[in-house]
């Protein structure tokens, strides 16, 4: 794959990532949803840590949320340099195409989550109770670097109490699947999926 393929497969993502976010983020209220399958729902969250919303200061207690939020999302403008550099040497190698194509997936979805955590607090009010605004006159809900990632993709496929015999969660009530995830989130997915599956022909040396 040619760099310029590659900067257009990563155009498409983004470009399909961040409308479906600012769609939602400009038409539904925090926590609306709308159900488009019995198992498929447009549900509006948003995530100020990691994935499955996990807060860097849930593992490092001593730090305080704003930190943590400040250094995850410095931590990610850090990575995406460096899988920008192993995509654009991969290419200049003539590396596999299949790890090219893992690369464009994982780079794509980690820009798109970036470009929430660094640009959304300040281009959007809040959605407590109201649907945001974009470049609102009094200002965004937070600073620069301090966004918050747009969640919206539910699948609850299958809901119910699981057997009492199972261990840890049995008897309670079970959703699959639950975390919300996003189109960025899938184009990592996606990514990793490739390099696990895949991993003979992405690395054939």
């Amino acid at each position: 794959m040619s760099l310029k393929k590659a900067s257009l497969f990563i155009i498409v993502i983004l470009l399909i990532d961040q409308i479906s976010k600012i769609y939602v983020k400009t038409h539904f209220q925090l926590h609306d949803s709308v159900t488009v399958f019995s198992w498929f729902k447009i549900y509006f969250v948003e995530n100020d840590g990691m994935a499955w919303g996990t807060k860097l200061s849930d593992i490092i207690p001593f730090i305080s949320d704003r930190t943590a939020k400040f250094s995850l999302t410095l931590f990610r403008v850090i990575a995406i340099f460096g899988i920008g550099y192993w995509l654009v040497s991969s290419i200049k190698k003539e590396a596999s195409k299949v790890l090219v194509l893992a690369l464009v997936f994982i780079f794509s979805g980690a820009m798109g989550n970036i470009i929430d955590s660094v640009f959304y607090g300040i281009s959007f009010s809040d959605s407590y109770g109201q649907v945001a605004q974009f470049l609102p006159k009094d200002g965004g809900y937070d600073s620069m670097l301090y966004g918050n990632v747009v969640d919206m993709l539910y699948l609850p496929i299958w809901q119910g109490n699981l057997p009492e015999w199972m261990p840890f969660y049995g008897g309670k009530n079970f959703v699959f699947f639950e975390p919300v995830f996003n189109i960025a989130d899938v184009a990592i997915s996606i990514g990793f999926g490739i390099l696990i599956f895949f991993n003979k022909k992405a690395f054939p040396k």
